[in-house]
């Protein structure tokens, strides 16, 4: 069983749905009972960065959460890989979770002027670590992003990166082997996106 965080961050629907079309089990849930007895952890988020953290702490799952990344696997999704790094720089200096080190800063502060930002839409995720993850995808894969912010400092823990005028961190994982982060939206990402998941599931 795989549990969602629900923390009031984030539309789950899509995540859920591509969970179950390839087979897998999985609640959305804030329940710390249930979060505990289930075998893989997503934690998603859209929106800001110190929203997304004082609802997790408002909900109580801010402590849950580092509990469970001790003991299980726990992936976390666009702004939810974001949560996971020591912390961020929009609107303001924020706290993160801190299971990963690293810190978030601002897109547009490092591309041209000619970029939009959001980064919003297809992009080819380059492999830069094997890793099981990919298990079933191919380099280059097309990952579909929306994102402002991206993560920095944490060139240790990257496995994939994409190109928007600036190397952008695309997915990571701890030292511990047991956390990933996506920057892109694996549930919107097509076959390549289901594949990761898949992958994920069988960590």
């Amino acid at each position: 069983m795989i549990a969602v965080v629900d923390y009031g961050v984030g539309n789950l629907f899509s995540l859920t749905s591509s969970l179950r079309f390839i087979g897998l089990d999985c609640m959305v849930t804030c329940n710390k009972k249930e979060l505990l007895n289930a075998e893989r952890i997503i934690l998603p988020g859209v929106g800001a960065f110190g929203d997304a953290m004082a609802k997790l702490r408002e909900s109580g799952l801010e402590d849950t959460v580092k509990e469970l990344a001790e003991v299980k696997p726990l992936l976390g999704i666009c702004l939810g890989m974001q949560l996971l790094f020591d912390k961020s720089c929009e609107h303001g200096e924020h706290k993160g979770l801190g299971l990963i080190p690293g810190e978030v800063s601002p897109l547009a502060a490092d591309i041209d002027l000619s970029l939009k930002v959001p980064h919003m839409g297809w992009n080819k995720l380059e492999i830069v670590r094997n890793d099981p993850i990919f298990k079933y995808s191919d380099n280059g894969e097309w990952v579909y992003y929306v994102h402002s912010y991206y993560a920095k400092k944490c060139s240790d823990y990257i496995l994939g990166v994409s190109e928007y005028g600036v190397t952008v961190t695309g997915l990571v994982r701890s030292d511990s082997g047991m956390i990933y982060g996506m920057q892109f939206h694996p549930e919107k990402s097509g076959e390549a996106g289901l594949r990761l998941l898949k992958a994920f599931s069988e960590i």
